[in-house]
């Protein structure tokens, strides 16, 4: 659901550092559930007008027009009715159609500039009110227009930014607010979409106020393991808008994970006219409640702004209490106990509806990788949505939190300025972040290899920890390195000498970040024994879900590789190294490597874009987990193959595994810590079973049948409950399955969907990396026996009616539930 009510979380420890006024960025989740009269934060995610940009007449304009010239399309008289209605979040570059001509590392679809206009009402009750609009991402180069005013531009992809629209506003009619996106000038190497992604604010205070992101929590934590309690320093920037100076107190109340009251906090201030001023306060909690990866106890802090005795503003934030540490010689440690990170590195991109996701879909994607236990996620490579960071602190996931590019260094057309100053970007993800538990380093660009190890960029990396060090001292900075030479080479840190002759960005950060060459690390952590290191992305393998012969020409790959099997154990045998996030957990669009067209998606994920687990996702489960597993793989359904060998595989995390098939014992073999067992059999259609043993006793099998046609769906909504918010959204697991229920892992089945009632149906996907057909339809082809329908809640409760229909096969449906706050 739309996470209103969940306000960011945070915590911290230890800086008291000063904030800056200038260029406001978004305000994210931190406002409050109960508001104040004079605080009012309402969602305009509803009801946008939208149509694709005139490109020729585009280009014209960026050539011979300033951005402050006005026009057509932004102009308050403009009659938009015949543009189409969408909703954000919304990427409509996903809504294209695949292109051998697009470019392909953007996922073979086309690229073009759009508007959005949308109308607002004020009244006269707002006027002298502080007034702004908060975009939490645009992808991107926004131009914003108000009334046909223009209010600014905002360059860049994935950072939130605001305006302030006081003077711009209508109080005696409509307002029209217009945005321009223009995602032609790509910021990355990927699949970036287009659109209006993120939710967007509109913003209603007192004058005096709390500012965005104004509230900041630091925690330094007192005997961890046995009684622990807890300091806090609360800083709260309180803005005055208006034209005199004002005084008032500021009271802050702390509640514990219960929403019981700990502590309550006052403190009186005056702010000049047009200025800001920031107010410590200090507590002490005797008995805190540490945030963990088990157990996340997050507090709440509630602010208010009282002028004359009369409560005129109020903000609510959360915060979690926890403590982390790095060594050089034994990684990384969370309450002062050590955690190897298990992590993966992720894009933004989702099925069905691209980087346009609901924040209820972050929720999920964060539990299916903890499913396949993964602890830790990186932010590749740049913010993400603030629901992620809700749902990593609410679920117990680790974060390393990533920039989107050091600075302006090769790139001054994009992102014109000083490299050694335009780092707003870098404040923005810093003061946005920095209350997150689940935070656990900053990270401040990936694979920089053309400045990382040349004085120049040390500069430009030390002129970037500085402004972090502004706003938070309270985690180390790292980044992604590439080994000093192009990545694709995976050498670099192997020559000692060379080594001691390296120089920048790892000369001055907390932590080195190593993107691959695993054999590398040894020599890195001899040459500097007192840097702590980390894998901040290492290989894991080329496959697809269910695929077993590679075929490059149609774009798909084998899941027979052991790649996996040569990085993740150069973490588990290097003690020094605190962990390491493999490239990928989900797949995503665009970097179709080995493959190009007709392939439009990656092959690097652990799951597939639906989040169906890939075989090797289950080579994670087996040696991140605590539970014993044994997987074996392919599928057994090969007819025309009778009688010739098939090799089989086995993933687990027993001591020794024995193979059957169909009955027959085809040997035992013990398992090899990381690695995987191999059988080659003749196939014969029935069955194959393999049985794992620790101390001799059988603690884990895993049984595949040979299924007979398909005959059914069946649907698995990952939940029944929805909230009619008209943003929350479930995805529907469709499985194509026999006349015995089992799921028939070569059906192609076409599938068409039918929501009716109080949802919609928001996408559709399959998993495969080839599947050219559109991710927002009624249909969409099963791969491998699986397909999957997002459907999406209606502003309106009731009953949602999700019916699965295929030629041939007997239909499936199932009802959700769409609850409205008061039921």
């Amino acid at each position: 659901m739309l996470r209103r009510d969940f306000i960011k979380a945070g915590l911290a420890a230890a800086t008291t550092a000063s904030m800056v006024d200038g260029v406001i960025p978004a305000l994210g989740r931190e406002s409050s559930a109960a508001e104040s009269d004079a605080r009012r934060r309402e969602l305009m995610d509803f009801n946008w007008k939208f149509k694709p940009a005139d490109q020729k007449l585009a280009i014209w304009r960026k050539r011979h027009t300033s951005a402050s010239d006005i026009p057509p399309e932004a102009a308050a008289d403009l009659d938009d009715t015949s543009w189409r209605t969408v909703q954000l979040p919304h990427d409509y570059i996903v809504e294209g159609k695949y292109t051998p001509h697009a470019v392909q590392n953007h996922g073979f679809l086309p690229v073009y500039p759009a508007w959005y206009r949308r109308s607002f009402d004020l009244t006269a009750a707002d006027k002298g009110k502080s007034l702004w609009l908060d975009f939490e991402g645009v992808y991107r180069d926004a131009h914003v227009y108000l009334n046909g005013t223009f209010l600014g531009r905002h360059r860049g992809g994935y950072t939130p930014f605001r305006f302030d629209i006081s003077k711009a506003a209508v109080f005696d009619g409509p307002n029209i607010l217009a945005v321009y996106v223009d995602p032609t000038r790509f910021e990355g190497w990927f699949y970036e979409g287009g659109g209006i992604y993120r939710h967007v604010w509109l913003n209603k205070a007192d004058p005096l106020h709390v500012a965005p992101w104004g509230v900041y929590v630091v925690s330094k934590v007192h005997d961890v393991r046995q009684n622990p309690s807890a300091d806090l320093t609360i800083e709260t920037k309180i803005v005055n808008d208006s034209a005199r100076e004002q005084a008032g107190t500021v009271v802050s109340s702390i509640y514990d994970p219960s929403m019981n009251l700990v502590t309550r906090l006052s403190k009186d201030g005056s702010v000049p006219a047009g200025q800001s001023t920031k107010l410590i306060q200090a507590a002490h909690l005797p008995q805190a409640l540490l945030w963990s990866l088990k157990q996340t106890h997050l507090y709440t802090l509630i602010t208010q702004v009282f002028r004359g005795g009369r409560q005129i503003d109020q903000h609510q934030q959360r915060f979690g209490i926890r403590t982390l540490r790095y060594t050089a010689d034994h990684g990384f440690f969370l309450n002062d106990e050590h955690v190897e990170l298990k992590g993966t590195c992720n894009h933004q991109d989702f099925v069905g509806v691209g980087i346009g996701a609901p924040d209820s879909l972050w929720y999920w994607r964060v539990r299916k990788l903890k499913e396949i236990g993964c602890n830790a996620v990186r932010c590749s490579h740049d913010l993400m949505a603030p629901a992620y960071y809700d749902a990593c602190d609410e679920l117990g996931v680790l974060v390393m939190d990533e920039n989107r590019r050091l600075s302006d260094v090769y790139r001054p057309k994009t992102f014109p300025g000083d490299p050694y100053k335009n780092l707003w970007h870098i404040d923005e993800m810093i003061l946005r972040d920095r209350n997150h538990p689940s935070i656990i380093m900053w990270s401040l660009c990936n694979e920089e290899y053309r400045v990382e190890d040349t004085r120049y960029g040390e500069k430009v990396f030390a002129a970037a920890m500085k402004s972090v060090r502004k706003y938070d001292r309270t985690r180390p900075i790292t980044c992604a390195m590439t080994a000093h030479v192009p990545h694709q080479l995976e050498k670099g840190w192997n020559d000692a000498k060379n080594l001691k002759k390296l120089r920048g960005f790892e000369a001055v950060e907390n932590l080195q970040g190593c993107n691959y060459a695993p054999q590398s690390y040894g020599i890195f952590h001899r040459t500097y024994p007192k840097k702590p290191m980390f894998g901040s992305e290492i290989r894991n393998t080329f496959s697809d879900r269910g695929v077993y012969v590679t075929d490059i020409a149609a774009g798909h790959v084998s899941s027979y590789s052991d790649r996996m099997e040569h990085a993740w154990p150069a973490i588990k045998d290097h003690a020094f190294m605190a962990g390491g996030f493999i490239w990928t957990g989900f797949d995503y669009r665009g970097e179709p490597v080995p493959c190009s067209w007709p392939s439009i998606g990656s092959h690097f994920g652990a799951l597939d874009m639906c989040g169906f687990p890939k075989d090797v996702a289950m080579y994670y489960k087996a040696w991140w987990g605590d539970r014993p597993v044994v997987h074996i793989f392919p599928h057994w359904n090969w007819p025309g193959r009778e009688g010739k060998s098939l090799s089989i595989w086995c993933f687990s995390n027993c001591e020794r595994i024995e193979l059957f098939v169909n009955g027959v014992s085809q040997g035992s073999q013990s398992m090899p810590p990381m690695k995987h067992l191999q059988w080659n059999v003749q196939y014969q259609p029935g069955h194959i079973e393999a049985k794992g043993y620790t101390g001799g006793i059988l603690i884990a099998c895993h049984r595949i049948e040979t299924t007979g046609k398909p005959a059914a769906l069946l649907l698995n909504p990952d939940r029944q409950i929805l909230s009619a918010d008209g943003q929350d959204t479930v995805p529907v697991a469709v499985s194509v399955v026999d006349d015995q229920g089992r799921i028939v892992p070569t059906a192609d089945n076409k599938v068409r969907f039918h929501v009716t009632g109080a949802g919609i149906n928001a996408g559709v996907g399959n998993g495969d990396p080839a599947c050219h057909e559109p991710n927002q339809a009624d249909y969409r082809s099963a791969f491998n026996g699986l397909c999957m329908v997002l459907v999406r809640s209606k502003q309106v409760g009731g009953i949602i009616k999700v019916v699965a229909t295929a030629d041939g096969l007997r239909s499936a449906e199932t009802e959700l539930v769409a609850r409205t706050s008061s039921t």
